[in-house]
């Protein structure tokens, strides 16, 4: 009897002791955990937009297209004008005293024709004492002042004058043609450009009509 008394307080201990929660070990690392940062009490500014790209420009009507553009401003004292190149007038008397004279053959009457060595490829016509109209054509660096010469095209040419007037040319088929400005037939000093074929400008003529329109020189 005296025996059993000291297993059974044993048993008891153990039981006691299986029925205890686990404590944790202090030897065993804590648990990881994910630090949460606290809340700034302050607003946050606003984020700033980012610009966007500026809008391609669509193309102007006054602007050339892609692939062409007009002919380069004039060299100086090469810039054919409605009043009309350097010394030379029209409407107004052959300046005397210089280069401009008649060279070559002429047609008996009124009509004269007059060119300067100072512009090779350019000739004017003088009717009645006065010159009524100036012809530039192949060899010339004469241009008017929206720099369009000799070999610019005729969209070039539209571009820069539009509402000219259209004709047939003369000695030349389809494409080629007159392009009149339509101030011409008022009797005003006028521009008229000449298209060949190639839809290329052959001669630049400024003057007053009727021999603005002349086809051959005088004729």
């Amino acid at each position: 009897m005296r025996t059993l008394v000291p297993a059974l307080a044993l048993s008891l201990a153990l039981v006691a002791c299986s029925s205890e929660p686990d404590t944790p070990n202090a030897a065993d690392p804590p648990a990881a955990t994910q630090d949460v940062p606290e809340a700034d009490p302050r607003p946050s500014p606003l984020a700033t937009p980012t610009p966007s790209a500026a809008p391609t420009p669509l193309p102007s009507a006054e602007q050339p297209a892609t692939g062409t553009s007009l002919s380069s401003p004039p060299p100086p004292g090469k810039t054919l004008a409605l009043e009309g190149l350097g010394t030379l007038r029209i409407g107004a008397a052959v300046p005397r005293g210089g280069s401009w004279a008649e060279r070559g053959a002429q047609i008996d009457g009124d009509c004269r024709t007059v060119s300067s060595p100072s512009y090779p490829g350019v000739y004017a016509i003088v009717s009645g004492g006065k010159v009524r109209r100036i012809t530039v054509g192949e060899r010339s660096d004469v241009r008017l002042i929206e720099g369009i010469g000799v070999g610019a095209s005729e969209r070039e040419v539209k571009r820069a004058f539009a509402g000219f007037r259209e004709a047939p040319h003369e000695y030349e088929g389809a494409p080629a043609k007159y392009l009149t400005a339509p101030n011409a037939r008022r009797g005003e000093p006028a521009l008229r450009f000449e298209i060949g074929q190639d839809r290329k400008v052959s001669l630049i003529h400024v003057g007053t009509m009727p021999v603005l329109g002349y086809v051959e020189g005088c004729a």
